[in-house]
């Protein structure tokens, strides 16, 4: 970096607006002047070391990098319409931390934020722990590894989207995702992935009431599944689950394997309904 900024609190308006090639280090972005956008408009910058509790401090940046940074509940609406970023060892506590970004990689941190990541673009999360609701609304090309996520109605509308290794306890998950796969994870939550088209579910556990309802090109392959009553229903469906279903109902089309399943539910269906359920000899 060809400047420093070490060791200085600022709370004015835009007060480093526009600088470049900076590394920003060991400050405190809070006070009375209670100023926006401290670093709106930056390239090349990185952030180290900093606290803030101003709104909308980094928003239009090119090219940044944030370690070791506490963004408190204050710091509202955090990291806007940003591109080519690193955040890591940061711990994002405001609402809407980040939206409409491009080509963010986000490593060893934690948020909690609700509507959290909305309309970002080339979003990379690995190791990280985040609470949020609408998390990652009508994001693409995402992937994820080591994630342990709580919240309700996560990852809809997103498109193109890879998660392994992780824990997601999440109402409503999925719903309407497009070409989305889940290996190696838990996910826990009502009404997981209602009208998701090209959700495969690879090695994962999946607990809750209701899950994978009116999807389209839906693939478990080596799943298990507790406490998941009426399932599949006017699903298009390939399902291998190890171990128990509750109960399958309506399945519209495919087959669903499991070792045992307790109630097979044909009900007044709305659509045509020729789904095959096989119990496992």
């Amino acid at each position: 970096m060809e400047h420093l900024i070490q060791g200085f609190t600022f709370d004015e308006e835009r007060a480093l607006y526009n600088i470049k090639n900076t590394e920003v280090r060991d400050c405190t972005f809070a006070g009375p002047a209670d100023g926006e956008s401290v670093l709106k408009e930056t390239r090349n910058v990185l952030v180290k070391n900093c606290d803030f509790s101003l709104r909308y401090p980094l928003w239009h940046a090119r090219g940044f990098e944030l370690d070791n940074v506490t963004m408190d509940e204050l710091t509202r609406a955090a990291i806007w319409y940003s591109y080519d970023g690193v955040i890591k060892n940061t711990n994002m506590g405001g609402i809407k931390a980040l939206r409409e970004c491009a080509n963010i990689r986000i490593e060893n941190s934690t948020a909690k934020s609700p509507e959290f990541g909305w309309r970002t673009n080339g979003l990379t999360i690995k190791r990280s722990e985040m609470e949020s609701e609408y998390f990652l609304f009508e994001c693409k090309d995402v992937t994820i590894d080591e994630l342990k996520m709580k919240g309700k109605y996560s990852f809809q509308y997103v498109e193109n989207m890879t998660i392994t290794n992780s824990y997601l306890d999440t109402k409503d998950a999925f719903w309407h995702g497009k070409n989305i796969t889940v290996k190696d994870s838990v996910l826990k939550g009502e009404y997981l992935a209602w009208f998701a088209e090209g959700l495969t579910l690879i090695n994962c556990k999946i607990i809750g009431t209701q899950p994978l309802c009116y999807c389209k090109d839906l693939k478990l392959i080596n799943c298990t599944m507790e406490d998941t009553d009426l399932s599949f229903e006017y699903s298009d469906v390939e399902a291998d689950v190890k171990g128990h279903i509750i109960s399958v109902k309506n399945p519209k089309s495919g087959t669903i394997t499991a070792d045992t399943i307790g109630e097979v539910i044909w009900d007044d269906p709305v659509m045509e309904v020729n789904g095959n359920v096989v119990v496992r000899k």
